[in-house]
Formats: C-alpha cells, sequence, structure tokens
C-alpha cells in the first residue's frame, strides 16, 4: 500500500509568530508544497479529497491555510470548498502558462481570495498577473542572494508580501532576515524557538517543582497541593480550569485540593504547561502560544502513535511526557540534558530523546519527520516500528485538533459558578 501523508507546515514572520500554515501532501511518490517536485493533477486532488471527506477542512477555521491548485482543481472551481477568509489559493508556473487557467486565478482574486505563487519569475508570463497576486514565495536554497534582493525590493515596491521557502538552516534564516522577506517557512523556521520564557532560575520556580511532583511515578496530592497553594497565579490557574466548561461541573469547585481530585492526576501531568501560562505572561515574548501547542502536540502525537507501535518499551503516558519535554530546553534556558536529570522520566525516553536512541528514538524521530514533512524518514521510522502509514495522517490531524480545542477550552474557558 502506498503511504500518503498531509501536514501542515508553519510560516512565521519575523517576529517568529505563525502568520499562516502551508497544507503540504505527499503520496505516490509525488510531493505537492512549498519546495517540493512538480506538481500534478492527481497529489492535488487527493489532499483536497482527503480534507473533505476526513472532515479536516474545519481545521482551517481561524486560521490562514495555503493550499496548491492545479489548472484541472482551478477550472473545477475547487477552492470554493473552502472559505474564502481562511484560504490562500497557491499556483506554480503549470498554472501561469494556461491562460484558460489564469483567467480563473483572476476571477478568484477579483472575488475575494488570496492568491501567491509559488518559486516566483520575473518574466513575461508572470508580470500579466501581478494585479491577482498577494504573496511571492521564493526559493532561498536554490536562488541567487542578489536576484532574492531585487524581487524583494519590487516586490514589495508593488505591495506584494515576500515568503521565503526553503529555510532550512541558520544560514538561510539569518539571509531571509537581512534581505526583509516579509514571512518564512522550512525546517530550522518551524524549529527555531527564539524565546526563552525563562531564566536559569526557573528551575528553582514553583512551576517547576509542579513539573517533578505530578511526574513522579506515585505523585504526592499533598506535595502536589503545597506546591500549588503557596503560589497565586498557580492557584488561580487550577481553580480556573477545574471550573471550566470542559469538566461541566454542578457545583464550583472553590479549593485547590478539591481542583485536583476534579481534574484527576492524569488531566494535570498533561496540562501542567497551561498553568505556567498565566504565570509566565509577563515575561514571554511573542509566540509563547505557538510554542505551548507545539509541546501539546507533540506529546499528543507520541501518545496517539504508540497506539499502533511494536516494541516501544514505555507507556503511553510516558510516550506522551517524551514528546511534551522534547521543547524544555526552549522554556528553560538550560541544555535538555540537564533539565531532564530533574525529571523522573524513564530512562528509554530520556535516551530517545537526548540520543534518539532505541524505539523511543524512531518514535520521536517519526513525529519529528512528520512536523518537517520529511517523506522518506517518516515511511523508514514507521516501517521501523510497524505502525500502519495510512492511518498517520489521521492521527496527526486527530491530534491537531485535540490540541486546538483543549488550548481553546483552557485559555478561554466558560466558567460554570465559580465563587467571588
Amino acid at each position: 500500500m502506498s503511504s500518503k501523508y498531509i501536514v501542515r507546515q508553519p510560516i512565521k514572520n519575523l517576529e517568529d509568530k505563525v502568520v499562516a500554515y502551508e497544507i503540504q501532501y505527499y503520496g505516490d511518490n509525488q510531493s505537492l508544497g512549498a519546495d517540493s517536485s512538480p506538481t500534478n493533477d492527481f497529489a492535488a486532488a487527493d489532499t483536497i479529497y482527503n480534507f473533505l471527506t476526513m472532515n479536516m477542512e474545519k481545521l482551517l477555521r481561524g486560521t490562514l491555510h495555503f493550499m496548491t491548485f492545479t489548472t484541472t482543481l482551478l477550472l473545477k472551481k475547487t477552492p470554493r470548498f473552502f472559505d474564502k477568509e481562511e484560504l490562500v489559493i497557491q499556483i506554480d508556473d503549470s498554472v501561469i502558462i494556461q491562460p484558460l487557467a489564469m483567467r480563473m486565478v483572476q476571477q478568484y482574486a477579483k472575488e475575494g481570495y488570496k492568491i501567491a505563487v509559488n518559486e516566483f519569475q520575473f518574466a513575461p508570463r508572470y508580470l500579466g498577473i501581478m494585479d491577482s497576486i498577494d504573496y511571492i514565495k521564493l526559493n532561498f536554497k536554490t536562488t541567487p542572494e542578489m536576484t532574492l534582493k531585487n524581487v524583494i525590493e519590487i516586490a514589495h515596491s508593488m505591495n506584494k508580501q515576500c515568503i521565503a521557502i526553503g529555510v532550512d538552516t541558520e544560514e538561510l534564516y539569518n539571509r531571509a532576515q537581512k534581505l526583509q522577506v516579509d514571512s518564512m517557512q522550512g525546517v530550522y523556521v518551524a524549529e527555531k524557538l527564539a524565546i526563552r520564557a525563562h531564566n536559569s532560575g526557573y528551575l528553582q520556580s514553583n512551576f517547576f517543582r509542579l513539573m517533578v511532583a505530578v511526574t513522579k511515578e506515585e505523585p504526592d496530592v499533598e506535595e502536589i497541593e503545597q506546591i500549588i497553594s503557596v503560589d497565586a497565579t498557580l492557584t488561580y490557574g487550577i481553580l480556573k480550569m477545574a471550573n471550566s466548561c470542559y469538566f461541566a461541573l454542578r457545583h464550583s469547585v472553590s479549593t485547590v485540593r478539591q481542583a485536583i481530585m476534579t481534574m484527576g492526576l492524569g488531566e494535570l501531568k498533561q496540562w501542567v504547561y497551561l498553568l505556567s501560562a498565566s504565570n509566565a505572561e509577563n515575561q514571554m515574548e511573542e509566540g509563547a502560544e505557538e510554542f505551548l501547542k507545539l509541546s501539546f502536540m507533540r506529546g499528543s502525537f507520541c501518545s496517539s502513535l504508540m497506539n499502533y507501535a511494536k516494541g516501544v518499551p514505555i507507556s503511553r503516558p510516558e510516550a506522551y511526557l517524551m514528546g511534551m519535554f522534547s521543547t524544555l530546553h526552549y522554556l528553560i534556558d538550560a541544555p535538555l540534558s540537564e533539565i531532564l536529570e530533574q525529571i523522573p522520566l524513564c530512562k528509554e525516553a530520556k535516551e530517545g530523546l537526548l540520543n534518539h536512541a532505541g524505539p523511543c528514538g524512531q518514535l520521536y524521530d517519526l513525529v519529528l519527520a512528520y512536523e518537517w514533512g520529511d517523506w522518506a524518514k517518516i515511511d523508514a521510522m514507521a516501517a521501523a516500528l510497524s505502525i500502519p502509514t495510512n492511518l498517520i495522517t489521521s492521527l496527526y490531524f486527530n491530534c491537531v485538533e485535540d490540541v486546538n480545542r483543549i488550548w481553546n477550552e483552557m485559555a478561554n474557558p466558560e466558567p460554570t459558578q465559580m465563587g467571588t
């Protein structure tokens, strides 16, 4: 059976804030998306089909998404399946050279759809549609710097936004910064988290003590209660969480002990990062929300894959923590190895995180490969763990949906009857 994968790759502005996602596709040896091999009708149509049949289009709501459309799909009016406020119609040279397709692109632009051109060139055939283009995507891996500089200057003079693609190294990231593109995407961009939410003193903070306490093999409820109770922001956070609509309580929770019992240690362990959000609110720079979501996404994806993985010697909760803790070195200004020494995470999971070793390392590498759209590595890691490749995309988007739902519920709780 051939492998089919769909992944969202973040597009970030120069302040490291996610401004959009691109939907990338791989199936039947064809890639579809930024910095990929030439697109084809089947690959593009299969992406749309999967989005519609798996109800994944609801994940586009509230965020701008770039999707590549071929000539055939444009003529079949496929973009109209999606909300024009949340879709950017992305085209490439195979569309530009088709006059009928270009008339359709101009019609979509008149209707209010945003248009992006992948691997833009200042060639005569492109200039005729400049009025319809909103975004110009430039390949920073293959285009000379002087050419990039000239294109960006001209594009900006015409009020077009420039997106650097293929930004997979720090050198390319710095070049994109220097040339003042509007946004970037690529492996390095997806992984780079410029924020340091706390300094090294964070290791002694109440939140870090709470994290260690809830991840012990046998957590001590009294210790957890004591840590939370002496910190006003943690106390407020857990009471707000316990009284949110997620738990649908008949009576409001008014004490830390009641909140712990209501949530359960399992929920508290998974959501402990969110308890820190209010505590870190004034210390985190822009981008903290995406950092926290990335932590949850990796944890959730690791846990979901464990339902099918063979030979991984850890439990689902341990896999969740392995994924969630993979970003701790961005939250805490210290090496990950030093941080993990103080956390009671099992040895196999630590080895997987630090050295990419053993089955745990393969599980972690599979999550990273999917996050980055490294198609060949996805196949290799899935085979090593005996995970059916036809399930991975649906598992991934189920996790995206869960993370978004949990984040929205916790960031914007609808209280039952919290005491005044």
